[in-house]
């Protein structure tokens, strides 16, 4: 008889985390169906998409085709792209030197809405009204007062402004924000005179979409200024109060076209405005998100828009689902041939770490438009092996305790508590791996680190609320505290000559 082992006090109590385990499982499962999120999203190279390529055009002296210029591009683009979710979209530059082009690649069915979103320039001026009419030119023409100071070049150009042409109304934010212009207002009803700017979209420090509640509940998109937005919208609103329509207008203007152009009554020295425009929600919402990041730094001519296949895309997937199914098998089958009946807990841990991913996957695609692409189901499988690591760690140790003499449920706790340090560490590295990769690489890299790190989160959860709970009960049963042959903690399966009896208070 050996040496009686003092018994280790249980730690946790196994039916709390388990019944904490369902609730979770419900909770996402509720949360799924509510938001009716019934299938993953796809990303492009799955399930295919919309892709537009922008060809780079210069509209002035200050606006010139130069590779910065083009990579500033790339970083607004992306900006934009990303602030609409985990959407896997590309966004690249292709070609060498000033023949660049951007190429956008978005999956889904909202690509062409996306595509349309980050491809405006989003070139935002405040330009005072110097003269207003019907959309129509030439005879159809209302007559308009020219505006003192006005050139005759610019008049017979506001003469003939047809705005009713959808040519004019394609907005090109090609406009030196110094010269007078000639603009149509968005919808084509109007078509303006406007003065020099006075304020620019880089003077913008915040933007929002708002909805009137006291009003028509209209929609509308809130800007702040920096302190020389400020100052500069103040002096303007001040400036016009007093004169006759339309000099007391002041229009504003998104990629030369008039977006509004309100009537001031007042000067407006808050360092706010509005913009509004019988927008829609989702038009006002997308407004305030290409504001946010600037305008780009150059017109763009939009190319050739092609519907992606997925064709390839769907070929690879199913050979790296047979590759991973067969990943997982030969697990299966190491656990069960090596660890006997214990092995049954990593396969009912894989399968639960498994539905929580699967029930993660549709929560975030409608939470924060996720999308599921090779590089990211590659992520995925690869996590797989570090959960099978979690196991290995803590059924190892386990057998040490045993072989040291402990009595199995002793081994279980004195097990763990040397175990889980060894968990946490190499999940916390491939936590923080997934980390730096996400917020440093662009591209399919990202989707590959987010599914890294969220399975390797789900490992941890799944170690401490499902494996260890589950370890502790078996470990009161008389077929596996006895070592039973088929259980996994026999004496040769522990590496012990002769079975060993332990008391126990």
């Amino acid at each position: 008889m050996s040496t009686p082992t003092k018994p280790v006090k249980t730690t946790g109590r196994p039916v709390r985390a388990l019944v904490l385990l369902a609730v979770l499982i419900l909770g996402l499962l509720a949360t799924a169906l509510i938001q009716g999120a019934t299938s993953v999203r796809l990303g492009l190279d799955l399930r295919g998409g919309t892709s537009v390529t922008l060809q780079p055009r210069a509209s002035n002296d200050s606006n010139k085709i130069t590779s910065e210029a083009i990579d500033q591009a790339v970083s607004i683009i992306r900006q934009r792209v990303n602030s609409l979710g985990v959407a896997e979209s590309e966004v690249t530059a292709q070609g060498s030197g000033t023949n660049r082009q951007i190429v956008i690649s978005v999956p889904g069915d909202s690509g062409r809405r996306v595509v349309d979103l980050v491809g405006q320039t989003a070139e935002l001026r405040f330009r005072q009204v110097l003269a207003e009419s019907s959309a129509l030119g030439g005879s159809g023409a209302a007559a308009a007062t020219p505006a003192a100071g006005v050139s005759p070049e610019i008049n017979a150009k506001f003469a003939t402004l047809d705005c009713t042409n959808t040519a004019n109304l394609q907005g090109t934010g090609a406009d030196a924000p110094t010269d007078v212009i000639v603009a149509c207002s968005r919808t084509g009803a109007s078509k303006y005179i406007l003065a020099p700017a006075e304020v620019l979209g880089q003077q913008v420090s915040k933007a929002s979409a708002g909805i009137d509640q006291q009003g028509a509940s209209a929609w509308y998109v809130l800007l702040t200024f920096n302190g020389d937005g400020t100052k500069a919208f103040g002096a303007l609103t001040a400036r016009v109060t007093s004169l006759p329509s339309p000099q007391n207008q002041v229009a504003i203007v998104l990629d030369g076209l008039v977006v509004s152009a309100p009537s001031i009554n007042e000067a407006i020295p808050s360092g706010n405005a509005q913009i509004t425009g019988n927008f829609s929600q989702l038009e006002a919402q997308d407004l305030a998100n290409v504001l946010k990041y600037g305008a780009l730094p150059l017109a763009f001519d939009r190319g050739e828009v092609q519907q992606v296949s997925p064709t390839l895309g769907a070929d690879q997937l199913e050979a790296g689902l047979i590759a991973g199914a067969l990943g997982i098998g030969l697990v299966f089958l190491f656990s069960l041939l090596y660890y006997r009946a214990l092995g049954l807990i990593t396969v009912f841990s894989l399968i639960i770490a498994a539905a929580l991913l699967y029930l993660l996957f549709l929560v975030l695609g409608e939470a924060i438009g996720f999308t599921l692409t090779l590089a990211g189901i590659a992520g995925a499988i690869v996590a797989i092996g570090i959960t099978a690591d979690s196991f290995i760690v803590f059924f190892e140790r386990i057998r040490d305790e045993a072989r040291e003499g402990r009595s199995l449920r002793s081994a279980v706790e004195s097990g763990w508590a040397r175990a889980r340090h060894t968990i946490i560490v190499a999940d916390m590295v491939s936590i923080l791996s997934a980390v730096l990769l996400y917020f440093f690489a662009v591209g399919g890299v990202r989707g590959f680190a987010f599914t890294l790190g969220l399975v390797t989160l789900i490992d941890l959860l799944v170690v401490f609320i499902f494996t260890k709970p589950i370890v502790t009960l078996i470990a009161k049963s008389n077929f596996f505290s006895s070592g039973h042959p088929l259980s996994g903690f026999s004496a040769k399966s522990i590496g012990k000559s002769h079975p060993t009896t332990t008391l126990e208070a």
